[in-house]
C-alpha cells in the first residue's frame, strides 16, 4: 500500500487548493472543464499504462499496491492525472488577478 500512501498528500493538496477557488468567478464552469479533462486523462492513462506494462517497460511490486487494477494498471496510477486536471486550473486561478481573468485592466 506504499503507493496509495504516496498519493494521499497529492489528493489533499488538490482538494484544499480547489476548494480555495470556490469563491472565484466561473467555479462551476472550471469544475466541469476539469471533470471533462480528468475523464480524458483517465482514459488515456488506462490505455497507455496498460500498453506500457504489457510491453514490459515497467512493473510495480505488488506488495506496494492496493491490489485494485484497471487491466494491468494499478488504481494508484490514475490519481496523478485526476489531481492534475483539478489542481492546475485551481493554481492558475489563484495566481492570476481577478481582473486578468475577467478581461479588464
Amino acid at each position: 500500500m506504499t503507493y496509495a500512501l504516496i498519493v494521499l498528500p497529492f489528493l489533499a493538496v488538490t482538494v484544499v487548493v480547489t476548494l480555495a477557488t470556490v469563491t472565484r468567478p466561473a467555479f462551476a464552469r472550471r469544475m466541469a472543464a476539469s471533470a471533462t479533462s480528468a475523464a480524458v486523462l483517465v482514459v488515456l492513462t488506462a490505455v497507455f499504462d496498460n500498453v506500457m506494462i504489457a510491453a514490459g517497460l515497467f512493473t510495480y511490486p505488488s506488495e506496494h499496491l492496493s491490489g485494485m487494477r484497471v487491466g494491468l494498471a494499478p488504481l494508484e496510477d490514475f490519481s496523478y492525472p485526476l489531481c492534475a486536471a483539478f489542481l492546475v486550473p485551481a493554481v492558475y486561478t489563484l495566481l492570476t488577478r481577478r481582473t486578468d481573468r475577467e478581461g479588464t485592466p
